[in-house]
């Protein structure tokens, strides 16, 4: 309580004073993130699954893709790798893996 990292689930509550005031942004910004440690949120690294989601803001802009604002995939850093990954990368909100589906590429 009151590290400067906002623990989340019994810390942030109102008789925790929102883990020392830690979580009062968190809450502020994610009021329907729920995800079991909040400090990870916005902390340079897309920690996907429950954490890029919408409520999240996919991952305090973690997850956004660079040129996708669209593209919501697990592992961001696969965009554009120079390996077709298919699935969920290969949608043109994700430019079809960021040009590595070249057959999908328009012309």
């Amino acid at each position: 309580i009151g590290d400067g990292d906002c623990n989340g689930r019994e810390y942030n509550t109102e008789e925790c004073g929102w883990d020392g005031g830690d979580c009062i942004d968190f809450n502020v910004n994610y009021p329907n993130c729920n995800v079991s440690k909040p400090f990870r949120i916005g902390n340079g690294l897309c920690n996907g699954i429950e954490y890029n989601t919408d409520e999240c803001g996919w991952d305090g802009g973690d997850c956004v893709v660079a040129g996708y604002p669209d593209c919501h995939v697990s592992r961001p850093v696969l965009i554009g790798d120079g390996y077709c990954q298919g699935g969920q990368y290969n949608t043109e909100e994700c430019g079809w893996d960021g040009g590595d589906c070249k057959c999908n590429v328009e012309k």
